[in-house]
């Protein structure tokens, strides 16, 4: 590039520095008079650039033609005002109606599911070949299928994203660390072999469906359409459906848990390491409609965390995480004073009760150690006697069995369970126990409550076989519902067959959003009943280090952390509470990732989406954006303009629903809409309103075709040959693209295709040519360079877009943008042409941009480098470069700093990641311990855990040390803007030891300025302003107060925490060594002992 820079003098040299050097040594302490930049020139190069710049975009991108083309239509036209209030009230109406079809179609799977099971008589000699997920397809050496692994067909299906799938039949996965053949999953897998015919029967009616499951609590896992599980690299699936969250939540009922956890002396070494694993494993199952605390004890009490002393948290992501942290903190010395941590239990489940913040349901106390010396009756009569609302569950940790009897009288005297955990490889099975005894009332209620999850990505799947779209997985919410068994001879014990769902890509709520009345900042967004973002287009899920991975919080992204302008939470509290209402503010929305802002008044529109815990909101902005019109055209004459091949729709705007049939889903909504309208597609379904005027701008916008054709008919050998893409976009996401050069010479590549999100039309937002331009004076063009996503932006094009509006007024509709994209290197050459120009007769200038002591710029209105006679200043921020300059801007208002925040930021982390190591807290005694229990410990290990498994946990834990080097972070930085009134402006800077001068102008009709420097003075005292975000760091007093706060959120409707008729007898039991087990070791230690 190096014709883009400014064509300095070669005089300069040797000769050149040494005068300098001369002249300072002469001055001495004087300090030196500013150099003087003649504002006329300034403007002068301003105004042949602005000329110049703005002829060759509005040449070729064919403003001029196309605004005059909609002024032909004006008097066709009707201009509406929107009702926002009944838009929102309307798509929450059509979002109800695609939920309903949803939920039926589970409660469908429910009622074939039990009347199955009612049917099934248990044999415990079944014998039964069933479809096993991970076996299919597969043969033995000498070419046999494997027992359970029978042929299985398999096809591409485009609905599930090409991966093979069989669509005639489910299949059934089973985790790894269960028996694929115990009696217990043979009988559930034949009796729910009758959820065939259903999954197969939903399907056909709702084709927009994608996967149907049932999750049995003995642990398999049935999945329509059935699909082969591929095992990780070492040959373990660790899936278990029964510690999903929609599971989870549709099996129990919202619930408030006290974990108290033994650190007495005796629970050293291993023991304490199992009891860690079942308090982590029990967060696990815990939910965001769900609230916990963690007290350790042995003679004294300790609070996992010390803030929260007394009082319980809401479950959700961070604060689990929180707490996970400070269990690798805790060591065990010392006795255990249980009845102390019991009475403290029950004062914090009655306490919390009282304030009305918990879950105002279930209520338990979960007991980690390795032993009891007493039974206790005496609190659980003071606290828990005769109603026992509050259940105790009982974890015996270790081999021993002496005092297990105390632990599961307190399980069976309070409506709990007891269990034995021995190892590592027990404690997932055995945690899991005490979700179906908190299912128990409901199943006794026989209450199909349907439960809708919160958003999540997919995980029911490997991850190379999860479904993604163009943006990366996908993103969904699941709607489950609980199996009940209903035979009569079982129901005082509240059997849970398991549960059935269906999930839902958040995509398909968007489908259901006409875009096109939204206007272009516009946008619609839902929130789960805790606040949390379900759909939003500030939603990132994703980061990139090395490669794209999702962050760790993704699913719980408040509302408040998106929309932080409103520091009240009106908006939030309005939706959680069901409301239906307006609210406005003004907002900052960034664009451009992140380095623009564009500072506008939305109006919120808000109501419920009945039958589920989400709200719906709807942003529209003030002003053009409130406004809609509507053209009239006949059919003909726009099918007709639909024909020319440079037109393109925006294929995530859903004109037609080519989901209904499964014939169309090949199509693409421009294909799909002139079937549509030619008649030989009866059964699509399209939305007449859209396409109407669909047909009005392709009719409007079909002369610029031609115009552009002549344009690069015409088109010189050497004039403006740097122009290469002129293009439009409509306000019903039309587009039209015309190459004045061939494809292969595109500087930029990948410019308006589908990979280039920003660019193009999409479920979110308009492209980012047409929402800058749309907030520029009318007539004149918005210049910018792209930002690159590596380290070192070096852009070598330039964009330039304005806007079409209808009317000459504020509130008319824009209608379309145009624009063009040319070389960089053009663009620069055209600036450095125009600031040669000189008003002088002789021609000789004052000043001039060759000079060395002046430096020529050419910035945005947000402070980006446009041009510099330094190129690899290109693209950088101009406060960088100059920031005396940049600095006086803001102090006499030409520019202003807007403070934005990032709620959902990752920064580095400044602690090292943990491995859980509890050891080097008490090295000594672990060591010690280790050896007291390696024997024993060693080859039950091995077999329970499974080799496979030791290996991966292994391997997991030093990849998540590589995965935390990023950790969720609030981030605070800065966005600069022109201030509009200013046209032109001069300053002088003080500095340490001269002064500064400087003249900015604004280039006629765009958003850009030339600004020209004083280079003598240096100005080194003041530092460079810079964009870069600054994390938000919280003292240990503020992280108390954020842990303690609440946001309002609206429980579930449904509570089944406490029914009369339940049988607690159920309530647990020691397990034995089965001789299958004792056989297995037999090898084993011979193999190890002949090392």
């Amino acid at each position: 590039m190096a014709g883009s820079g400014s064509p300095r003098r070669a005089s300069r040299g040797a000769s050149a520095l040494l005068a300098a050097a001369l002249l300072y040594a002469a001055l001495g302490d004087v300090v030196r008079s500013e150099q003087q930049i003649p504002l006329s020139v300034v403007k002068l190069w301003a105004s042949a650039f602005g000329g110049e710049i703005k002829s060759i975009a509005a040449k070729y991108s064919g403003s001029q033609l196309l605004q005059k083309k909609y002024k032909e239509y004006e008097k066709d036209v009707a201009i509406e005002e929107i009702d926002g209030l009944q838009l929102v009230k309307k798509l929450a109406k059509n979002m109800e109606e695609m939920f309903h079809k949803k939920s039926e179609a589970v409660r469908r799977l429910v009622e074939a599911a039990e009347e199955a099971h009612l049917k099934h008589e248990f044999d415990a000699d079944l014998q039964y070949e069933y479809f096993n997920a991970v076996l299919i397809n597969e043969r033995d050496k000498d070419g046999n299928f494997l027992e359970l692994g029978k042929e299985f067909i398999l096809a591409p299906n485009d609905h599930f994203n090409n991966l093979p799938v069989n669509i005639s039949l489910s299949d059934v996965q089973v985790p790894t660390n269960m028996y694929n053949k115990d009696p217990a999953i043979v009988n559930g897998v034949y009796w729910s072999e009758s959820l065939n015919k259903v999954f197969v029967d939903n399907f056909d009616r709702d084709p927009s469906l994608i996967w149907q499951y049932f999750g049995s609590a003995k642990g398999f896992f049935r999945q329509y359409p059935g699909i082969k599980w591929e095992p990780d690299e070492n040959g373990v699936i660790a899936f278990d459906c029964r510690n999903r969250k929609w599971y989870i939540q549709a099996a129990t009922s919202p619930k408030d848990v006290v974990i108290l956890v033994d650190v007495s002396g005796s629970m050293k070494g291993l023991r304490l390491t199992i009891a860690k694993q079942t308090v982590s494993s029990i967060l696990d199952t815990l939910g965001d409609d769900d609230f916990f605390n963690i007290i350790a004890y042995n003679e004294e009490l300790h609070y996992v965390e010390p803030c929260l002393n007394g009082t319980l948290v809401q479950a959700d992501r961070t604060n689990k995480e929180h707490f996970r942290e400070h269990l690798d903190k805790l060591f065990a010395k010392g006795i255990g004073m249980l009845d102390i941590a019991l009475n403290e239990a029950f004062s914090i489940l009655s306490d919390f009760n009282h304030t009305g913040q918990g879950s105002i349901c279930s209520q338990a106390i979960m007991l980690i150690t390795d032993g009891a010396v007493d039974t206790y009756d005496t609190i659980f009569a003071k606290y828990n006697w005769p109603d026992r609302k509050v259940r105790i569950f009982t974890y015996l940790i270790g081999r021993e069995a002496a005092f297990a009897d105390n632990l599961k009288w307190m399980a069976c005297a309070n409506k709990g369970f007891f269990t034995q955990i021995s190892t590592l490889a027990d404690v997932q099975e055995n945690v899991m126990e005490y979700l179906h005894v908190l299912s128990r009332p409901k199943v006794i209620d026989q209450e199909h409550d349907v439960v809708w999850t919160e958003a999540y990505i997919d995980s029911t799947l490997p991850q190379a076989q999860k479904l993604t779209d163009d943006q990366g997985p996908v993103l969904m919410t699941t709607v489950a519902m609980p199996v009940f068994s209903k035979q009569n001879e079982t129901r005082s014990k509240g059997i849970l067959l398991g549960v059935v769902g269906t999930d839902v890509p958040v995509k398909e709520l968007l489908k259901t959003i006409p875009k096109y009345k939204l206007g272009i900042h516009g946008y619609a967004f839902a929130i789960t009943n805790n606040g949390y973002i379900l759909t939003h287009p500030e939603l990132r899920l994703l980061y990139e280090e090395g490669k794209k991975r999702r962050k760790p919080n993704y699913s719980s992204v408040d509302l408040s952390e998106v929309e932080w302008e409103d520091r009240d939470d009106v908006l939030r509290n309005a939706m959680v509470n069901r409301k239906t209402g307006k609210f406005s503010m003004e907002v900052k929305k960034t664009v451009d990732k992140g380095k623009r802002v564009l500072v506008m008044t939305n109006d919120y529109y808000y109501t419920d989406i009945k039958g589920t815990p989400f709200s719906l909101g709807v942003a529209l902005s003030r002003g053009h954006g409130k406004y809609f019109f509507r053209g009239n055209v006949t059919i003909e004459e726009g099918l007709h303009d639909l024909e020319h091949p440079d037109v393109s729709l925006a294929d995530e705007w859903s004109y037609c629903n080519t989901d209904l049939h499964p014939e169309h889903r090949h199509l693409s909504q421009l294909e799909a809409i002139k079937l549509y309208l030619k008649g030989k597609e009866p059964l699509l379904q399209c939305d007449k309103e859209l396409i109407q005027e669909v047909l009005f701008d392709a009719v409007v916008s079909a002369p610029i075709e031609a115009y552009w054709t002549s344009l690069a008919l015409n088109k010189s050998e050497n004039s403006d040959k740097g122009v290469e893409v002129a293009f439009l976009g409509t306000r019903t996401g039309l587009s039209r693209i015309n190459l004045f050069v061939g494809a292969e010479q595109l500087t930029n590549q990948d410019f308006l295709k589908a990979g280039d999100k920003e660019n193009i039309f999409n479920a979110d937002h308009f492209p980012l040519w047409y929402r800058r331009a749309a907030e520029q004076i009318p007539g004149s063009f918005v210049y910018s360079i792209p930002f690159s996503t590596g380290p070192v932006n070096k852009s070598n094009v330039v964009t330039a877009s304005t806007s079409i509006q209808l009317l000459d007024e504020r509130k008319s509709p824009v209608v379309a943008a145009v624009g063009i994209q040319m070389k960089l290197e053009f663009f620069q050459r055209k600036f450095w042409t125009a600031s040669r120009q000189c008003a002088s007769l002789d021609g000789k200038c004052s000043i001039s941009c060759d000079d060395e002591t002046v430096n020529c710029y050419l910035i945005d209105n947000n402070g980006f480098i446009l041009v510099s006679e330094d190129y690899t200043q290109t693209g950088d921020f101009f406060g960088e470069i100059e920031g005396a300059v940049m600095n006086k801007l803001l102090t006499m208002g030409s520019f202003k700093r807007i403070t934005l925040y990032d709620y959902q930021a990752m920064c580095r982390a400044n602690k090292e990641s943990s491995d859980g190591a509890h050891g080097l807290l008490d090295p000594y005694n672990a060591f010690l311990s280790a050896v007291k229990w390696i024997m024993t410990e060693l080859v039950l290990f091995l077999v329970e855990f499974n080799l496979c498994s030791w290996w991966h946990s292994d391997m997991t834990a030093k990849a998540q040390k590589l995965k935390q080097t990023l950790e969720p972070c609030d981030t605070e930085y800065p966005a600069f803007v022109s201030e509009r009134t200013i046209k032109e402006t001069t300053g002088n800077i003080a500095c340490e030891d001269c002064s500064k001068s400087f003249v900015i102008q604004q280039i006629p009709s765009s958003n850009l300025f030339m600004v020209v420097v004083d280079s003598s003075c240096l100005c080194e005292s003041v530092a460079p302003i810079t964009m870069a975000p600054i994390e938000i760091r919280y003292n240990e007093s503020l992280k108390c107060e954020r842990l303690k706060a609440q946001k309002i959120r609206r429980r579930p409707e449904s509570c089944h925490g406490f029914h009369p008729e339940e049988n607690a007898r159920e309530c647990g039991g020691v397990p034995s060594l089965r001789a299958q087990t004792v056989l297995l070791l037999l090898p084993l230690l011979l193999m190890l002992f002949s090392r």
